[in-house]
């Protein structure tokens, strides 16, 4: 069941990770429409699309980790006894849960730190610049945590997009 909600939460964010990418496209597009065509530069365009970047970027990180398409030294740890290459593989996915943790430590302080700031050019704090930050986390600690599960268990997690 946990892997069932790991796999929808994959999707989902692979989902909003394609549709934050077409918004960035369409933001530019307008941009440079606004700039060349009618000679009046819409200012909100480029900030929006620099958000959106980060959002794509935490959401197709997490999805990343849950289909183990970090980077990795397989080749090492493929020639050691398969009893040490299962703990190895724990080992790594515990130190991902762990970097997960503190971007969400990290990113949480930041938020807060910002939060009563404002963008110069759109209607929102400056600290949700760090709120992508923060989902990654939190997705990261959740897919780590589900393959370290599947490990103990002696199974694989299936890559989300199949």
């Amino acid at each position: 069941m946990y892997t069932k909600f790991c796999a929808g939460l994959s999707r989902l964010s692979l989902m909003l990770a394609v549709v934050g990418l077409i918004a960035v496209v369409l933001c530019v597009q307008y941009q440079v429409i606004g700039r060349y065509i009618f000679n009046d530069t819409p200012t909100w365009a480029e900030a929006l699309s620099m958000l959106l970047v980060l959002f794509v970027t935490a959401f197709g990180l997490a999805v990343g980790v849950r289909d183990a398409g970090h980077i990795g030294l397989e080749s090492m740890v493929a020639l050691l006894p398969e009893v040490w290459q299962r703990r190895i593989e724990l080992l790594i996915h515990a130190l991902v849960g762990l970097f997960g943790v503190l971007m969400v430590q990290g990113g949480w302080r930041w938020a807060l730190a910002k939060w009563t700031e404002k963008k110069p050019m759109l209607p929102v704090p400056d600290g949700i610049d760090y709120v992508p930050v923060i989902i990654a986390g939190v997705l990261i600690v959740l897919f780590s945590i589900e393959h370290i599960v599947a490990n103990l268990r002696g199974e694989e997690v299936v890559p989300s997009w199949n």
